[in-house]
């Protein structure tokens, strides 16, 4: 190789390296992303058993109002968060519902959507109240949950002091019976009902029957109804879940008895058709809020396309009940249950239920009752009650189409990550 080549490539080289060795202007720094903050939410319900099918329905609720808050990119106190659910079965039992509560504490959980039965609320309840956990149900209708006098006990349903006097004068006012069987399935809920709806009853003139039980599990009717049939009553009410409520009916038609049916929340459900057949036409019953055909368009809508069925009762109430702890936590710009347990007390929302705002017990103000009528295979409402006024359903639906859209009463939608720049 001659010199002159060498040369020409050490040039060549000194050039390169001399161009590496420039420096380029080191990139503006980016804006930090806030600080991701896990929340987690648990929510108890039957997964197993024969009210399975009604613990699932409230998960999903929970469940979607889960996922939209996370689509929104919430900041609180200057951490995105991402809300997590923890699902747990109660069984339906009283006595798994303090020992989920102390799961859920020890899993430092944020606060709580459920139980789904009153039997399980109301001593699970105070193991919340000790850890300062805010609870919120969708589904416990006993009007003794919230007569504890316990801070963080909360529902977005009616209670069962407004819902058994609903079925009963409806059922006074339609039938006109003069002597009336009430049967119950001695958990808290049915004995509740049948409580309220005796008491009712007997308010009004009409004689009731010495009570009748069975239980959450009892299935063979036929010597209780026997019995009951031997006392000729013009109506038989009937406070229990759906499960346990279709083989009573089916097997009160077999033996006879052609009289009314009457359900509580429990059983008004179209899942009685399947459990009792034909002998489910013409039964009525009623629920501690609107029917769930009556919630928002975009709740029927989104639960639909998540879950590809359709909501049976009281899932738009579990979705309330999450999107109203949720709002909480951003009122008070905090998770700590110390911080935001007085927005979730004082909180104003309009859910796909409707408007909900608590009364210092705890229980939804104005709560609508519903009188439903299984027709055709499938329950159909009758009539709301609100304020002791009945109206037509038809009537319920159009006044609330002809009314303008509330404003939004939960925050402005959360700061989102700053942008990089």
């Amino acid at each position: 190789m001659n010199k002159s080549r060498i040369l020409a490539i050490g040039g060549t080289l000194v050039m390169v390296l001399g161009g590496c060795g420039k420096s380029e202007p080191p990139p503006a720094p980016k804006a930090d992303a806030p600080q991701e903050m896990i929340v987690k939410i648990g929510h108890a319900a039957p997964l197993t058993g024969g009210s399975a099918h009604h613990g699932k329905d409230n998960e999903n609720g929970a469940r979607l109002a889960i996922d939209e808050a996370n689509a929104r990119n919430i900041v609180i106190d200057g951490k995105k968060v991402k809300f997590e659910m923890l699902a747990e079965d109660d069984e339906e039992k009283p006595d798994r519902g303090p020992i989920i509560a102390q799961k859920f504490i020890d899993a430092k959980v944020a606060g709580v959507v459920g139980h789904l039965n009153s039997g399980v609320s109301i001593p699970a309840s105070t193991v919340y109240a000790q850890a300062g956990i805010p609870m919120v149900t969708g589904s416990s209708t006993n009007s003794k949950l919230t007569e504890q006098s316990l801070k963080t006990v909360f529902r977005t349903v009616g209670r069962d002091d407004q819902q058994g006097p609903a079925i009963a004068s409806y059922l006074a006012s339609e039938y006109k019976p003069k002597l009336v069987a009430v049967i119950d399935d001695a958990t808290a809920y049915g004995e509740g009902l049948g409580n309220e709806v005796e008491k009712t009853l007997t308010a009004a003139g009409i004689k009731v029957l010495p009570r009748e039980k069975g239980t959450k599990d009892t299935r063979d009717w036929k010597a209780v109804l026997t019995k009951v049939k031997g006392k000729k009553p013009d109506a038989v009410f009937y406070g229990g879940m759906d499960a346990t409520a279709g083989p009573l009916l089916k097997q009160g038609r077999e033996l006879g008895i052609k009289v009314v049916f009457a359900f509580g929340d429990g059983a008004c459900t179209n899942t009685m058709k399947d459990l009792a057949g034909e002998a489910a036409e013409g039964f009525v019953c009623s629920q501690a809020g609107i029917p769930v055909q009556a919630a928002s368009a975009k709740f029927l809508a989104d639960y639909k396309a998540k879950f590809n069925a359709e909501p049976i009762q009281y899932s738009p109430f579990t979705y309330d009940s999450t999107h109203i702890l949720i709002a909480a936590m951003q009122k008070a710009n905090s998770a700590d249950p110390a911080k935001y347990l007085p927005e979730l007390a004082k909180i104003s929302h309009d859910g796909a239920s409707g408007k909900i705002e608590f009364d210092e017990k705890g229980d939804r103000k104005n709560a609508e009752m519903t009188i439903f009528m299984m027709k055709g295979g499938k329950i159909e409402p009758l009539a709301i009650i609100k304020g002791g006024t009945s109206v037509k359903y038809e009537d319920f639906v159009k006044a609330a189409t002809a009314a303008p859209a509330p404003a939004a009463a939960t925050p402005a939608p959360a700061a989102t990550a700053p942008e990089k720049k």
